[in-house]
């Protein structure tokens, strides 16, 4: 069974906020990361992994990020702070 993702990107901790939903995490980060398609991200030079969760459900995933999107800034914080205090880019722990 094929995994799906929802996951956060930001530009530096504390920074600017983006929930994505995808069915291949690291090859959507590296895209981010190499700026390879044009939008929000690449705009706004957002290319650091600060956290995901994993899915086994594609429509399980899409109504997460649904939901994420629409809590307040300070509930997504806190979600990140929970597992990542620091704001590590988690790149390297997905390659």
């Amino acid at each position: 069974m094929r995994r799906r993702y929802v996951y956060f990107l930001t530009n530096r901790p504390n920074g600017i906020l983006y929930v994505g939903v995808t069915s291949d995490l690291v090859r959507r980060i590296y895209e981010h990361r190499t700026s390879a398609a044009d939008g929000f991200t690449k705009r706004y030079g957002l290319k650091r992994l600060v956290y995901y969760e994993i899915y086994d459900d594609i429509r399980t995933a899409i109504q997460r990020e649904h939901n994420i999107k629409h809590w307040s800034r300070t509930w997504k914080v806190r979600l990140i702070l929970a597992s990542n205090p620091n704001w590590d880019d988690l790149w390297e722990s997905i390659i």
